[in-house]
């Protein structure tokens, strides 16, 4: 279980850890902050508002890293940048460098989740990337398992469902799961905005979810974490079409009560 350490002679007795602690596992006790309660969301907020370093977490490596406000972004900039994000779905066959991939993970390590519960689980298909789009590819062919939402869609569309169907020919696809649908989608999100600024395209495959959510052969496949479910497929790489504009949307719907 993860302990608080507090380092009493480091310490000044600013009280700022037990105030900003969102579950009141810290108090003041002869001028000292302490650690109370073996219930701490391992939150890390004591360590990152303490001014002297004196607190760390016994289950974590504690490093000191200095925050970066993210108002050191050009917030025109970065609505610009967001506005212009396009799904891709052509790909080049260059592989995405290992340390992209490593940075791509790390913004979905950091990302939200309720609680800090951190149960999220990111697979890279990797070797089995092609084996689990045939498993993919079959269902769809057949039909026979597809409820009926997708089948109406791929019949009002009147698409073929060729071998690369799923993942278009990317050399690199995440599936992204967790016990609930909100904190894997969050990490997702966080992971395509790092994507997209080492100049790498993203393609959300909703239909690779439904084929994990019906197909046991492929949740096995993915050695998913017991009671896991993909919430999201990333599917990456080098895009090989490049969009000149931003394209319109309907006007925005928003209210204030």
């Amino acid at each position: 279980m993860n302990q608080i350490i507090i380092n009493e002679e480091k310490c000044v007795g600013c009280s700022l850890c037990v105030d900003d602690c969102p579950n009141s596992c810290l108090r003041m006790e002869k001028g000292k902050a302490k650690f109370t309660k073996p219930v701490c969301i391992e939150c890390g907020h004591c360590c990152a508002i303490c001014p002297q370093g004196a607190i760390r977490m016994s289950e974590y490596p504690c490093e000191e890293e200095p925050v970066v406000p993210m108002t050191v972004l050009d917030s025109h900039t970065l609505l610009s940048a967001l506005r212009s994000r396009r799904t891709i779905r052509r790909f080049t066959s260059q592989p995405v460098e290992e340390e992209k991939v490593r940075k791509i993970l790390e913004a979905g390590r950091y990302s939200p989740t309720g609680g800090n519960f951190q149960g999220v689980s990111f697979t890279i298909l990797g070797s089995r990337q092609a084996e689990a789009e045939a498993i993919c590819v079959d269902i769809f062919r057949n039909g026979d398992k597809l409820g009926a939402g997708p089948a109406a869609f791929l019949k009002q569309i009147d698409v073929r469902i060729t071998d690369n169907f799923f993942f278009k020919g990317a050399p690199l696809v995440l599936a992204v799961s967790g016990a609930d649908e909100v904190n894997p989608a969050l990490a997702s999100s966080y992971m395509e905005i790092m994507a997209e600024s080492l100049g790498l395209g993203v393609l959300y495959s909703g239909f690779f979810c439904e084929c994990a959510r019906i197909s046991e052969g492929l949740r096995e496949l993915l050695e998913l974490p017991r009671g896991h479910k993909v919430v999201t497929c990333m599917v990456i790489g080098y895009p090989s079409v490049k969009y000149r504009r931003i394209v319109p949307r309907k006007a925005l719907k928003a209210k204030t009560l």
